[in-house]
C-alpha cells in the first residue's frame, strides 16, 4: 500500500498507511449543473454515471506524494481537487490533490480512467476541524505548464463542491470512515481555451482567512514507446 506523510500547521506530522482510495465524481454542489455536464460529456462519448454524485474506488497505491507522473500517451491530464484523509487515530485531515486521468480511456469507462493514473496529494494538510466552519471560503486553483510557460486552468471555491461533511456522512453510513481512507472530492470547471494536456500541473488549496496555502506540483513525463 501507500504510506503518506503530512505536515500540519503546528509542525507535527501524521503518517497515513493508505488502505482505500475513493474518487468522487459529478460532485458539484448544484446537481442541475452536474446534469448539464453529464449531457456535455455524453456528446463526447463519455458514458454517464447511473447515479450522481458517483464514487469510484481506485487502487490504494495510486495515492502518491510525487513530483513526477509517468504518462502512457499525450492525452492525460489532472484535475484540481481537495482530499479528505482519515489519519491513524481517526483524525480527519484536508489537503490539496490532483486526480491525473487518462482522457482516452475515459470514453470507455470513468472508473477505468481513474485507475490509469495517480491521485497526487500535497505534503501538507490542515485538520478539518480547524477550517470546517469556513469551508466554502477555501479556494481551489490549478495551473498547467507548457514549455515552461504556466497558465491558470481552474479557479473556484469549495462552495462549488459537495462538502467534506457530506462525504464523511456517506463514508460513515457505508462503514468506510476508517483510518487509511483517502477520498478525493471531484473537481471544478476548467477554463475554456487552456490546453489541459500539459507538461506539468500545479494545484493550490487556499485559506483566505489565514493566508495559508497548501500546494502540490508535478511534471508529466511521457513513457518510452513500447517494444513489441
Amino acid at each position: 500500500m501507500a504510506l503518506l506523510t503530512f505536515e500540519l500547521p503546528d509542525g507535527s506530522t501524521r503518517e497515513v498507511d493508505v488502505v482505500q482510495v475513493l474518487n468522487a465524481g459529478y460532485a458539484g454542489r448544484s446537481q442541475d449543473d452536474v446534469a448539464a455536464h453529464v449531457a456535455e460529456l455524453a456528446e463526447l462519448g463519455v458514458p454517464g454515471p447511473s447515479v450522481t454524485p458517483a464514487l469510484y474506488p481506485v487502487s490504494p497505491y495510486l495515492a502518491q506524494q510525487t513530483g513526477r507522473v509517468a504518462a502512457q500517451h499525450g492525452r492525460t491530464s489532472g484535475e484540481a481537487e481537495w482530499a479528505l484523509v482519515v489519519a491513524g487515530d481517526g483524525e480527519l485531515l484536508l489537503t490539496a490533490a490532483c486526480d491525473h486521468t487518462d482522457r482516452d480511456l475515459e470514453v470507455h469507462g470513468v472508473a477505468w480512467s481513474k485507475n490509469a493514473g495517480p491521485d497526487v496529494l500535497a505534503r501538507r494538510a490542515w485538520r478539518l476541524a480547524d477550517v470546517e466552519s469556513r469551508i466554502d471560503e477555501l479556494t481551489l486553483r490549478a495551473w498547467v505548464s507548457h514549455g515552461g510557460r504556466e497558465s491558470e486552468i481552474q479557479r473556484g471555491t469549495l462552495a462549488e463542491l459537495l462538502t467534506p461533511a457530506y462525504w464523511v456522512d456517506v463514508l460513515r453510513a457505508r462503514g468506510e470512515l476508517v483510518p487509511g481512507t483517502v477520498l478525493i472530492s471531484g473537481t471544478i470547471p476548467m477554463a475554456h481555451g487552456v490546453d489541459q494536456f500539459a507538461d506539468g500541473w500545479r494545484v493550490e488549496l487556499g485559506d483566505p482567512a489565514t493566508g495559508d496555502t497548501i500546494e502540490l506540483a508535478y511534471d508529466v513525463r511521457p513513457m518510452p514507446e513500447p517494444i513489441g
